[in-house]
C-alpha cells in the first residue's frame, strides 16, 4: 500500500479528464490533492502570457500541499495530462487522517520540504547555462528505483525555461558522450555520477 493511501480511506476519488483544469494559480486553497492514477502537469504562468512547467505529477504524488499548508495563494496552476482519479483533502479529512494514522506526519513534513526545494530550484535554475539545468532537472525527476524518465524535449525545456531546440542539442551532446541514452519520449540515466558532476559545475 502506497503511504498517502491511509488518506483515501472510505472516501471515493473524483475523476479528471485529460485537459481539465485542477487548480488555478492565484486561488486560495481550501484542499490540496493526492493523486490516485494518470498524471498532472504542475506549471507557473509567466507574466508575458506564457507557461513553465515546473513538474508532473504521477500516481501517488501529492499536488498543491506547499500552499495548503501556508494558507496563501496558490503559486502554480494544475492540469490533468491524462484521465486521472483525483482525491480531494481538506482540513478536516487531513485531522481525521492524522488522528488515524499520527506516523504519517514525519512523511507529509518531508514531502512538504521537497516541493519548497523544487520551487527554489526552479528560481535558480533560470540563471544557469542550458546544461546545468537540464542536468538538474533530470536529476530532480522522481524514477522510483529506475533510470527511466518519461518527458519530451518540448516538456523539459518548459520546465527549465529553454527553447525545444536547445533541449535537444543538450542532450543530443549528453548522448554523445554516455551519460544519457533517448528513447521515444524517454530519457535514461546510464552514468548518473557523471550527469551530478555537470550539474554542479561552474
Amino acid at each position: 500500500m502506497a503511504i498517502w493511501d491511509a488518506l483515501a480511506e472510505g472516501r471515493i476519488p473524483r475523476r479528471y479528464r485529460a485537459g481539465q483544469m485542477i487548480y488555478l494559480q492565484g486561488t486560495l486553497p481550501e484542499q490540496f490533492y493526492y493523486l490516485i492514477s494518470g498524471s498532472v502537469r504542475s506549471f507557473i504562468s509567466t507574466g508575458d502570457g506564457g507557461e513553465r512547467v515546473l513538474t508532473v505529477h504521477r500516481s501517488g504524488d501529492l499536488m498543491g500541499e506547499a500552499s495548503f499548508f501556508d494558507g496563501c495563494p496558490r503559486v502554480t496552476s494544475a492540469t490533468a495530462l491524462e484521465d486521472c482519479l483525483i482525491l480531494p483533502i481538506d482540513r478536516r479529512q487531513l485531522d481525521a487522517a492524522f488522528q488515524r494514522h499520527p506516523e504519517l506526519a514525519l512523511p507529509m513534513l518531508q514531502y512538504l520540504a521537497r516541493t519548497v526545494r523544487i520551487l527554489s530550484d526552479h528560481v535558480d535554475r533560470s540563471s544557469l547555462p542550458a546544461p546545468r539545468r537540464v542536468a538538474r532537472w533530470l536529476l530532480d525527476q522522481p524514477t522510483g528505483g529506475s533510470a527511466v524518465i518519461r518527458c519530451t524535449h518540448e516538456s523539459l525545456g518548459q520546465a527549465v525555461g529553454l527553447s525545444r531546440v536547445t533541449v535537444s542539442r543538450v542532450l543530443g551532446q549528453l548522448a554523445a558522450e554516455g551519460i544519457i541514452e533517448l528513447g521515444y519520449r524517454v530519457v535514461i540515466i546510464v552514468d548518473r555520477r557523471a550527469l551530478e558532476t555537470l550539474a554542479k559545475s561552474e
